[in-house]
């Protein structure tokens, strides 16, 4: 019979036994015929109300739909068949390796006796997201139990199923009665996840007084970066996405400070999370006569720059700072911004920055905000104002491994996730956008979240025009290497998933657009040229040509 001890219908309903014992609350299915023993399992657990299930065609999709809940806090799995099904996770779980994002991966495979011998859809699955991730190759109910779902990343767990793949109609009662239950740990089995590159304390977390300190908050920071600057009374530089950009040290405009006299001034940075935005606050880092200090964060990295002393657990800063250095980055930050919006409020069409900051003031206290690794996330940090402590704006980014594929994915996920949210934001680039259009396929039944999706479109990659490539003694190959117009109307391609759409062109359109939510999934487009963003970025640099 199928629901034999050894069966595939038993083995899948163990799994998802251990899935609820672990806390996973939702989980994102790709269908296929190899794993239809844990589509079953997981499709009567979610009839008995014990977990909410989320189907997906296309399993990279689902890999990133999964990452955006796991990114909130809210548990999640992504089931997916054998062969290349497995490969399309790739990228959703390098991220949540680099990034400690936890999130549970299970792929069916094919019994060992057929490994090797050219049976459809197979290939070597265990191991097959590298090094850094270990996979736990499960044949039987005794394996799974050795299984331990603990980690700060993304634990594998590949399944061998035997035929018959469907089971019998007793397995909906028997997991309808199921209530989730703790997993009990196996203290001798080793761990299933394997952390490399992440650093040992070595430094008490006293810091002493006297060098000129700033505060470094990047992806991920979190609270305590700047509960540092203001106990210590120094000038926080946070990133959009670092969870520390609020209160009254964290500054606006640093990244174009930092190449004034005062940010030559600087003698010591403290570093939370894992900066990754802009060079200047690189190139900070790298500056021979700073002293680097780093609190380790989650996801595998190594301490940037080499040679930084690894800081124990939150420092402690010597007392408040009352020298003038605060009050001279807050009064130049100030200006500055106020110079950066007088320079915008004066061109004659929408642009990118205008885009980030009408997204970022329409972002409500207890409001979640997702935003493209690639250009938007750089306009959002010139042009996000830092918020009021206390008011839990969320802003996230994928900035494990800063790719622009899965944003709608991941946007649509956080915001399942957080139900709690006020609102739910996201901003990305139309390469962005094209990348993840098989975000917005979806079932009839598919749970669905209210988004507002804002899409900043320059028809092709605008952020290449302000690096090296984008110099105009490369104008003649640019177009065709790094702008690559594309032309879509993304009209057209919400059309055909029935996704609301409104296209605008202005600051005032844009501003009413966005604060005038429909419900459900939306998307905006804001039409944008790209072909003076080069000119337009150099004139924003210049402004603080005087500063400090």
């Amino acid at each position: 019979m199928s629901d034999a001890p050894d069966s595939a219908a038993a083995l899948a309903q163990a799994v998802v036994e251990r899935l609820l014992g672990a806390g996973v609350e939702d989980v994102v299915l790709a269908p296929g015929s190899r794993n239809a023993p844990l589509a079953f399992a997981v499709w009567a657990a979610d009839q008995a109300g014990l977990l909410r299930l989320h189907t997906r065609i296309d399993e990279r999709t689902g890999g990133f739909l999964a990452l955006g809940l796991s990114k909130v806090g809210a548990r999640a799995a992504v089931v997916c068949t054998s062969g290349t099904a497995v490969a399309n996770l790739h990228p959703a779980v390098l991220e949540a390796v680099h990034a400690g994002v936890p999130m549970v991966v299970v792929t069916a495979d094919r019994p060992a006796r057929l490994r090797g011998t050219g049976a459809n859809q197979t290939t070597d699955q265990v191991g097959i997201f590298g090094p850094l991730v270990g996979t736990s190759d499960v044949a039987d109910l005794a394996g799974l139990q050795a299984v331990q779902w603990d980690g700060p990343g993304p634990v594998h767990l590949n399944l061998q199923l035997d035929a018959p793949l469907v089971p019998d109609a007793a397995l909906v009662s028997r997991l309808a009665s199921l209530a989730p239950q703790p997993a009990a740990p196996d203290a001798s089995a080793p761990s299933v996840v394997e952390v490399r590159g992440r650093p040992r304390p070595s430094l008490e977390t006293t810091l002493p007084a006297g060098p000129r300190t700033v505060v470094v908050a990047g992806d991920d920071a979190g609270p305590p970066a700047r509960v540092l600057a203001e106990k210590a009374g120094w000038p926080l530089l946070a990133e959009p996405t670092s969870g520390a950009r609020t209160g009254q040290h964290a500054l606006r405009c640093y990244r174009l400070l930092l190449g004034t006299s005062l940010g030559r001034e600087i003698e010591r940075v403290v570093v939370f999370g894992r900066p990754t935005l802009s060079r200047p606050v690189t190139a900070l880092l790298e500056r021979p006569d700073v002293e680097v200090l780093v609190v380790p964060g989650p996801g595998v990295w190594p301490v940037r720059p080499a040679g930084a002393t690894v800081l124990d657990g939150r420092p402690e800063g010597p007392g408040a700072d009352t020298s003038d250095w605060l009050t001279r980055w807050r009064t130049v930050d100030r200006e500055l911004g106020q110079r950066v919006d007088r320079l915008l409020a004066e061109e004659p069409s929408l642009t990118p920055y205008d885009v980030a900051g009408v997204v970022s003031r329409a972002l409500p206290a207890g409001g979640l905000l997702v935003v493209g690794a690639s250009s938007p996330v750089r306009d959002l940090d010139l042009m996000a104002r830092p918020a009021t402590v206390g008011e839990r704006r969320r802003v996230i980014a994928n900035r494990g491994l800063a790719g622009i594929d899965g944003t709608i994915s991941t946007a649509l996920g956080a915001s399942l996730g957080r139900p709690h949210s006020t609102r739910n934001l996201a901003l990305m680039g139309d390469l962005t956008f094209l990348h993840d259009q098989t975000g917005l396929v979806m079932g009839p039944d598919e749970p669905r979240p209210d988004l507002t999706i804002v899409v900043a479109n320059d028809n092709g990659g605008a952020i290449f025009s302000m690096l090296e490539q984008g110099a105009p003694e490369h104008a003649a190959a640019f177009e065709r290497l790094f702008g690559t117009p594309h032309g879509v109307d993304l009209a057209s391609l919400c059309v055909g998933t029935r996704t609301p759409f409104l296209r605008v062109r202005s600051r005032l359109e844009l501003e009413h657009a966005v604060a005038s939510p429909n419900g459900g999934i939306e998307v905006i487009e804001a039409v944008v040229d790209r072909r003076g963003r080069r000119d337009l970025d150099a004139r924003i640099r210049s402004l603080a040509s005087d500063l400090g």
